[in-house]
């Protein structure tokens, strides 16, 4: 099975300005992009709509983080029935920003999972160890942990709707990378995982994308192993680079 590749931009909290959230936008809209590249970028929540009004159709947009319940008394969240409704097709969940800088446990980040679905949302799900992990070489047991949460929650037709996300969390901003060879073993096993919990077609068909320092530079030979399907994109995605990154299957 070919898996179509994934492009997201999380734009996270950036950027400052409005007048630099369109500049954002109108670089996209003129942008050549490889029509078989799935693209999806995620700004913050205030200009989720007027970026999905205003950007081309062939791009879509994704919320960065959304709630468990689908309305209520929970100041400050934003529920994915509200997502659905305003026509937002994807929310990210369980960023290593969210889990360790918000507490966000991986059975709270499957909860959100499995209610992003049932409103009929489609999921980005990061999974990703720590570098004291790595050293520790705990790396696939981290991964395995925190996606069987949601393996708990979800059912095999679930993951047609699921991209999962690996980010080794000692490479998201910090200017390192993992070499082509780690992450690729790291997709290949999270893919066996897959297999033998859910099933070898739900883990032949789900796309697993590698965040973590993605730039123009380093695309090109990350997009050629065989189990990665794309990439998360951080920062790049503020950046003109960011389409070469989305182009890296074609140029």
């Amino acid at each position: 099975m070919t898996r179509q590749f994934f492009v997201g931009g999380n734009f996270k909290m950036n950027p400052a300005t409005r007048e630099a959230k369109r500049a954002l936008v109108k670089t996209l809209n003129e942008a050549n992009l490889d029509p078989q590249t799935e693209v999806v970028v995620a700004p913050p929540s205030l200009y989720l709509i007027p970026v999905l009004e205003s950007l081309r159709k062939d791009v879509k947009v994704a919320a960065q983080n959304s709630h468990a319940k689908t309305q209520g008394a929970f100041t400050g969240e934003v529920s994915p029935a509200q997502l659905k409704d305003a026509g937002i097709p994807y929310v990210i969940l369980g960023h290593s920003e969210r889990r360790t800088l918000f507490g966000e446990t991986s059975a709270i980040v499957a909860e959100k999972t499995r209610a992003a679905l049932d409103a009929g949302l489609s999921v980005i799900l990061c999974v990703g160890e720590t570098l004291a992990e790595r050293e520790a070489g705990r790396t696939q047991q981290v991964v395995e942990e925190q996606l069987q949460a949601a393996v708990a929650l979800l059912s095999p037709g679930d993951w047609s709707r699921t991209v999962v996300a690996y980010e080794p969390v000692w490479a998201i901003g910090t200017g390192k990378v993992a070499t082509a060879a780690q992450a690729q073993e790291v997709h290949a096993d999270t893919r066996k995982y897959l297999a033998s919990v859910v099933s070898p077609a739900v883990a032949e068909s789900t796309r697993i994308i590698y965040g973590g320092s993605v730039t123009a530079a380093n695309c090109k030979e990350l997009s050629t192993q065989a189990d990665i399907d794309g990439f998360l994109v951080g920062g790049a995605s503020l950046k003109p680079e960011f389409v070469n990154i989305v182009n890296a299957k074609s140029a």
